[in-house]
């Protein structure tokens, strides 16, 4: 099984000795053992960790900064033989100066020394007394033993394998308003490193866990960075040893913080993933920022193996978040956007009614909160919400005393419609026959509902307000002309699975008992467009997801797909990472097939789409974030499909 460009990155923070290089490189030649074994390929240990970060004075002293270099070498050696980068931190002395260097190690050879940038002299921090910044270095190289090694702060390290480039600042660098980062970001590195040693205090984890997170985002990059552990002085600080691994905004993993111990974090950095967003993104300007970068050439990490389990947590539900504080902020924000964006195009239009088919399913639902929610923000009535229920041969007692309860506990206007009679005259008329249940004995009915509402909006000043989600946009699972068509379609941006979470939450924290307990039974109805006869008992036959495959799986591959250029095989790959065991390969390889398929097929239903609100990352609006050709072959696609 291949991995797909994840790259594997870790911070440490090695037990130390103040001033004690010898234990110091042992301790860091450990991690890097260890990390070898973990097949990790980039590995960062903290800011002058091979002497510690709070020696004081005793930096100056020549015997320091000998046995600093000395340990360099040992810990080089350490490297023979393995492709993982390591980084370390020691002071260098450079023509009668001192600098903060993090020295980027493999394959027995030092590659590189980066140069600390700003160097902070203010409050706690004293290193001016001590350090000269890169800015002050009158060198490009330096001869250790008998090679010259690069040295700056204008370097950037890239793959002759992989392609992979990435880039270093120190510590402070992160602190300041235009991070190195930013410009090596900028010339090409999609992995940032921080050999760090931030001291702890009150609530600056928090803030260091923001900077590290935003600078990820702000770089569209793999941010790494390790702090120094609790065998630095506490003479009047105390360090914790946070480390920290972030990807473009999402912290990955993350230390426990005061531990008295060796600690190291590992996570799998999607690089194809930053590579397509950047691409994708367009105001991500490459260049130099101003600066010419030395490029420094490395040997493709020799960790890329097949068969590498995943060292990454991989969301099963995407678009759901899964803490339940943000999950309810989400929700919150969504009916938001989807009111707002109504409330304008009611104000814009001067409509009299606001006009809405409920079948009793969930998307119908979340479009009639939206709908209620936004006349009473207006200062209008509900009942400027005309509801309209229209029972048809699939419709069972359950979703039509949903829909009816629903909409008089709302106070919207109730008209129910029963086209049952309209249908068989339709079939009379196209000369169907009313007994074959196919495509044409669904699509009558969808379609003549659509007219229903169509002339209702017309006859009462109205507009049509659409229910479709981004689920059925994405599998094109709507009636084309039926369903599919509105004057404005508020759920357009949202996902299947993320829609019965946000009923749900305006179940919690909006609705009264009543409507609590219809929308609660309401989301445990099972999904389905109710076309076709129920069974003897009442009961739903067409259900969606036995004939497409669960939304939870194709929400997935929409997900991965759009949002981060996957592949069918690296869409499948991570699936099974996420799913587990809970469906066989070759089931997912099914579905899988039938997304590819029903996506390419079903794009003609997207070019003409309604006006809708965006609401995430992933839209598939014609005007905004999707735009292809309705005529487009899978064939590429789906001849992956087929070798999986």
């Amino acid at each position: 099984m291949q991995n797909f460009g994840f790259a594997r990155v870790a911070a440490a923070s090695p037990e130390l000795r103040v001033a004690d290089c010898e234990y110091n490189a042992a301790q860091i030649m450990d991690v890097i053992g260890q990390a070898d074994e973990k097949q990790v390929e980039y590995l960062v240990l903290p800011e002058l960790s091979i002497t510690g970060y709070s020696c004081a004075d005793l930096f100056l002293q020549p015997v320091l900064q000998e046995a600093a270099l000395a340990a360099l070498q040992k810990i080089t050696a350490a490297t023979k033989g393995r492709n993982l980068i390591v980084i370390a931190g020691l002071p260098i002395s450079i023509k009668s100066r001192l600098f903060n260097c993090a020295a980027v190690l493999q394959q027995g050879k030092i590659l590189g020394l980066v140069v600390k940038t700003c160097i902070p002299g203010y409050s706690e921090f004293y290193e001016p007394r001590w350090f000269a910044g890169a800015e002050e270095l009158e060198i490009s190289e330096l001869r250790i033993g008998e090679t010259a090694v690069p040295v700056g702060n204008d370097l950037i390290f890239t793959s002759e394998g992989s392609g992979i480039s990435f880039g270093v600042e120190i510590c402070e660098d992160l602190w300041v308003p235009v991070p190195p980062s930013s410009l090596l970001a900028q010339a090409g590195a999609v992995l940032l490193f921080n050999p760090s040693a931030s001291n702890e205090l009150v609530g600056k984890a928090d803030y260091r866990r923001q900077l590290v997170t935003s600078q990820s985002a702000s770089c569209v990059a793999g941010y790494v960075y390790a702090g120094c552990n609790t065998g630095e002085s506490t003479t009047d600080v105390v360090f914790g040893g946070h480390s920290l691994i972030a990807e473009n905004g999402q912290m990955l993993a993350e230390s426990e913080r005061f531990t008295h111990e060796s600690r190291i974090i590992i996570a799998d950095i999607d690089v194809p993933r930053i590579q397509y967003s950047r691409t994708v993104m367009g105001t991500f300007r490459a260049g130099k920022g101003g600066r010419n970068y030395r490029e420094v050439l490395y040997a493709a990490p020799g960790a890329l193996l097949e068969g590498r389990e995943l060292v990454r947590s991989i969301a099963v539900n995407p678009f759901v978040p899964g803490n339940p504080q943000q999950r309810d902020d989400r929700c919150r924000e969504i009916l938001s956007i989807q009111t707002s964006g109504l409330m304008k195009r009611i104000r814009h239009i001067g409509t009299r009614q606001a006009v809405i088919g409920i079948s009793g399913g969930l998307d119908s639902t979340l479009a009639l909160l939206v709908a209620v929610r936004a006349m009473e923000l207006l200062g209008r009535p509900a009942s400027d919400v005309l509801a309209v229920t229209m029972p048809g041969f699939g419709t069972t007692n359950r979703t039509y005393d949903n829909a009816v309860g629903l909409i008089k506990a709302l106070g919207a206007s109730l008209k129910v419609v029963d086209i049952k009679a309209a249908c068989l005259q339709h079939f009379e008329d196209i000369g169907h026959d009313k007994d074959v249940h196919d495509l044409t004995y669904e699509n009558v009915q969808a379609r003549e509902r659509t007219q229903i509402l169509m002339d209702l909006a017309n006859k009462n000043g109205g507009i049509v307000i659409g229910t479709g989600d981004l689920s059925e946009l994405a599998l094109g699972w709507c009636t084309y002309n039926g369903d599919h068509m509105s004057m404005y379609s508020v759920n357009s941006g949202i996902p299947k699975t993320l829609i019965q979470y946000v009923v749900a939450w305006y179940a919690d924290h909006e609705a009264d008992e009543t409507v609590n307990k219809l929308l609660y039974d309401i989301i445990d109805t099972g999904i389905s467009p109710e076309l076709l006869p129920p069974s003897a008992t009442g009961e739903i036959v067409q259900l969606t997801e036995n004939i497409l495959g669960p939304y939870v799986v194709h929400d997935f591959f929409l997900y991965y797909m759009l949002r981060t250029g996957a592949s069918p095989a690296k869409m499948f790959y991570l699936a099974r990472h996420a799913f587990g065991d809970a469906y066989p390969k070759e089931q997912l390889v099914s579905w899988l097939r039938v997304f590819v398929t029903r996506f390419f097929t079903q794009q003609f239903k997207r070019s003409c789409l309604p006006d809708g609100p965006k609401v995430g990352t992933v839209s598939l609006s014609p005007r905004g974030d999707w735009r292809m050709p309705s005529d487009a072959s899978a064939a590429l696609w789906l001849r992956e499909v087929e070798q999986l």
